[in-house]
């Protein structure tokens, strides 16, 4: 039985944020994931698409994505291509992998997102070829490996039909050199982040 916690609907109904660690051991990377965020085109509708966010994934970037969501007049459809989102990450000096053009980087190689295909268990999509076994579903998918084969310190994934927008939203401010506020450092980061005091 699932008795996930829907932390938010929005007034219109249509799209909803969810906190599901205690429910569902979805699995990103072996990192858990802790929120889901979801829409629909109608309040009797199912969710068209659903954002997947393990533990560790930087608060900004989860907030800013649901920011996009809450502005979005219509929030279960998109009409942007991908290259919104390798723009938004270009512009903060991310680069593309030479070898696979689907998958973009920090300059530092600790934090990348790729378009590829999706992972065949637990991700929710309103696409009916989604659910077909013949066709394999692409979406945007993020990780944060700081050491090479050192496992994931997070992981996101996008459903496939999550519009490309709100996937540049959340890109763009996980790749923001603007500072954030810390009280703790994963140990795994340690000389890969910029520490300055706060007074």
């Amino acid at each position: 039985m699932v008795r996930s916690t829907v932390l938010y609907v929005a007034p219109d109904g249509l799209r909803w944020a969810q906190w599901v660690l205690a429910d569902e051991p979805i699995l990103l990377g072996d990192v858990p994931v802790a929120w889901t965020a979801s829409a629909r085109a109608s309040e009797a509708g199912l969710a068209e698409w659903t954002a997947y966010f393990s533990t560790g994934v930087p608060p900004e970037a989860v907030a800013d994505f649901l920011l996009a969501l809450e502005c979005r007049p219509d929030p279960a459809y998109g009409f942007a291509g991908p290259n919104v989102v390798f723009d938004a990450l270009a512009e903060h000096g991310w680069v593309r992998d030479i070898d696979n053009g689907s998958v973009i980087s920090d300059p530092r190689l600790t934090v990348g997102m790729a378009l590829n295909l999706l992972p065949e268990d637990g991700i929710q999509d309103g696409d009916p070829l989604a659910l077909d076994p013949v066709v394999d579903p692409t979406g945007w998918q993020a990780w944060c490996e700081p050491r090479i084969g050192g496992g994931f310190l997070w992981a996101a994934v996008f459903s496939a039909s999550t519009p490309h927008d709100l996937v540049a939203a959340f890109a763009g401010s996980l790749a923001s050199a603007d500072p954030v506020l810390r009280h703790t450092l994963p140990q795994v980061s340690d000389g890969q982040l910029l520490v300055r005091p706060t007074v």
